[in-house]
């Protein structure tokens, strides 16, 4: 059975940093693409980042180009997120999910078939 666990949720304020972490267990990531997404109150889910099999590859939403960073150790089945200068918008819950292939498609949730529980991150102003 593959599970996804995220965990490094909190409450932080505005401009602080917080790193997520995403352990894979059930299915090897070391050769699939991996991505983050949230999903605020309200909204639909939307991709954040995304990286290729060999992290040759990267995609990050627009919306957090040059504050989030994504990282993977494929040795420990393990994905990071580094979130610098949060700000109120990045309130979500914040989704790992294990992609199909090897490459990064479009980043739709349709190129993902595995995903975690969620980590809530609040961000206070």
């Amino acid at each position: 059975q593959v599970q996804l666990h995220e965990s490094g949720g909190g409450l932080v304020q505005a401009g602080d940093s917080l790193t997520l972490s995403c352990l894979v267990s059930g299915r090897t990531i070391s050769t699939i693409a991996m991505g983050w997404f949230r999903q605020a109150s309200g909204k639909e889910r939307e991709f954040v980042a995304g990286l290729s099999w060999s992290s040759t590859t990267s995609e990050y939403a627009d919306s957090v180009k040059g504050r989030f960073t994504m990282s993977r150790d494929n040795a420990k089945n393990m994905v990071y997120l580094q979130m610098n200068s949060l700000k109120p918008e990045d309130t979500a819950v914040y989704f790992c999910a294990a992609g199909r292939w090897a490459l990064l498609g479009t980043g739709a949730s349709t190129d993902f078939d595995n995903w975690g529980q969620g980590t809530q991150v609040t961000v206070s102003s």
